[in-house]
């Protein structure tokens, strides 16, 4: 017999396999298969390790304590003021930062499994950190960046075996977090109760601040003070996110759609096109979140209803277009870099068919231009004028990890070691990390963001190396913060509840849940091993009327679990896939 001497033959034959594979062979299968990787992973993983460190050490050693490294300059920025400040008005006379990059940084520091850095920087913040200062900050970035960083870091702390759980940490970060919380609630003392988007720290909110916030503004709070709630005992956080979420998903359209932005005071929409990407992108992942974390059913049924409506009005094939929340019509047809969460949610759902097809698109734009642009015109497949920059976004990574965890399919770990090499190459400067001001000359832009310390390194570095998640159950936030899931956060839910988007098995035994990712297994399968043959659907999956399919009308017809796309009703009267678009 004649053996290739090519061994990208046997690479892709095995990539062949493993795609191809049945449910239940491959789940047998991935663990043989990790030895053959080991040593590249273990070399990629050190080379994200390097990457981190150099970014942080940069920091440490030029910006520290103030809040993000100007790396090409090697000086710094108090940013936490500018931060979603476009305009930079109001900005305070004599913040000297918070020492956000060290907040931002902590869990991964905790993940890369530098404990002793972990402690001192938890020592330095607990005895230096304050929040009594006259600074005008966005709610919503101090909410992820600053409240997200310190309340993880206090349950990793305790959490954990080191030196600190010994007498020298005393609940320091989470008397900080809750010093935080309390500055926050008077952007809540509305009409509507959906929180101003800017409010002083020191002063509450200022006279004549603007009533303009977005969808996510309002929309994103309830994972970290959910959380500050449940570990205070203090219910004023949660209740005040959650009236805000309420508020903000009673204002949405007959088509179950968002706008972008809107009047914290008259409640009215002042921005109805809407989509996925920047200004909405939050709201729903914290929708779904909130439901694992907390276990309360409003959340998924607002989740679910939202998810099936995005599918429906702004889903073009592998694409996500923007559309007016009033009419479903089209509006913008654009890519924009944030929108690249979305296939990470979507393995969290359990879709993994569309989480791959979307993904696979934002690979294809990250290879045409060495990193994914911050907008890109569909419709013109061109990049957008102005917004050329990259500012070194995690959310592709983001969703790489989470693929690779629901699939081990390897590809996703060649997207990562891409990805890598793409940052070194083009972003690395001696002084750290610099962001891309255009895409297609690479002229770099003298700013290092802390979410780069916080996400883009940790999903990378989670990427090759998972052995923090092993035995542990945790979710991230939109900063990529672990929050763990704890029985004890959950709300009881009556045993009979068996909410659609878990893997479940019926039969004689009693119902089994299971998430997608853990299962591993894609939407729309036969689940084989040890179960006997049942099927697994995904949450958009909405069944036909009838169950032999027959229909007199679209109506008649639900949407498919596979590709997520609407079911017609054939001349011959049957339910299917028979338009393509």
């Amino acid at each position: 017999m004649l053996l290739p001497r090519d061994r990208c033959y046997w690479i892709w034959l095995l990539v062949f396999l493993l795609l191809h594979a049945s449910p239940s062979w491959f789940a047998l299968s991935t663990s043989q298969l990790d030895p053959l990787s080991s040593a590249k992973r273990r070399q990629m993983r050190e080379k994200v390790r390097e990457m981190f460190y150099h970014a942080y050490e940069n920091y440490m050693t030029h910006a520290f304590p103030h809040d993000e490294l100007k790396p090409l300059t090697k000086s710094f920025t108090d940013s936490l003021s500018e931060l979603g400040n476009l305009k930079l008005e109001h900005l305070p006379k004599d913040y000297n930062g918070s020492a956000l990059t060290l907040i931002e940084s902590l869990s991964s520091l905790f993940i890369m499994g530098n404990i002793t850095e972990f402690d001192r920087a938890v020592l330095w913040l607990s005895e230096n950190l304050t929040f009594d200062v006259d600074a005008r900050i966005n709610l919503f970035e101090c909410n992820i960046r600053v409240l997200g960083g310190l309340i993880s870091a206090h349950i990793l702390t305790t959490s954990s075996t080191n030196r600190l759980d010994q007498g020298a940490y005393n609940n320091q970060l989470l008397l900080l977090a809750e010093d935080l919380g309390q500055r926050f609630l008077p952007a809540f003392d509305t009409p509507t109760g959906l929180p101003y988007a800017w409010i002083n720290l020191k002063y509450g909110v200022t006279e004549n601040e603007t009533t303009e916030t977005s969808t996510s503004g309002c929309g994103s709070l309830i994972l970290e003070m959910g959380a500050l709630s449940r570990l205070t005992g203090d219910p004023r956080y949660e209740s005040a996110a959650l009236r805000a979420l309420r508020k903000l998903w009673s204002m949405r359209s007959s088509l179950n759609l968002l706008g972008t932005t809107l009047d914290v005071v008259s409640g009215e929409w002042i921005e109805h096109s809407s989509g996925i990407g920047a200004g909405v992108d939050s709201f729903y992942e914290y929708l779904y979140k909130a439901y694992i974390l907390f276990g309360k059913e409003d959340y998924w049924r607002m989740f679910h209803s939202a998810y099936l409506a995005v599918q429906k009005h702004f889903r073009h094939g592998p694409w996500y277009h923007e559309a007016d929340m009033r009419t479903g019509k089209a509006t913008y047809w654009q890519l924009t870099s944030l929108q690249a969460f979305w296939p990470g949610l979507q393995v969290l759902v359990g879709d993994i068919t569309a989480a791959n097809s979307s993904h696979r698109q934002f690979v294809h734009v990250w290879e045409k231009y060495g990193v994914l642009p911050e907008r890109y015109l569909l419709d013109h497949q061109m990049l957008h004028p102005t917004e050329k920059y990259y500012p070194l976004r995690p959310e592709l990574a983001e969703s790489t990890f989470y693929l690779y965890q629901a699939t081990k399919d390897p590809w996703y770990m060649k997207v990562g070691e891409s990805i890598v090499n793409s940052l070194n190459l083009y972003t690395k400067v001696e002084g750290g990390f610099a962001s891309v001001r255009d895409v297609t000359t690479m002229q770099l832009e003298d700013h290092q963001h802390s979410f780069f310390l916080a996400e883009t390194c940790k999903y990378l570095y989670l990427l090759f190396d998972d052995s923090f998640l092993v035995d542990r159950n945790y979710i991230f936030t939109t900063e990529g913060h672990p929050l763990p899931v704890l029985s004890s956060w959950h709300e009881k839910l009556p045993e009979t509840y068996i909410p659609t988007n878990w893997t479940y098995v019926k039969g004689k035994t009693p119902a089994k849940k299971a998430s997608a990712m853990s299962r591993q297994l894609c939407p729309a399968t036969t689940l084989r091993s040890g179960y006997g043959s049942q099927q697994i659907e995904s949450a958009c999956h909405i069944p036909d009327a009838r169950g032999d399919h027959r229909c007199f009308s679209d109506d008649d017809c639900g949407v498919d679990s596979t590709t997520c796309r609407r079911r017609s009703c054939s001349i011959a009267g049957y339910c299917g896939l028979w338009l393509f678009k």
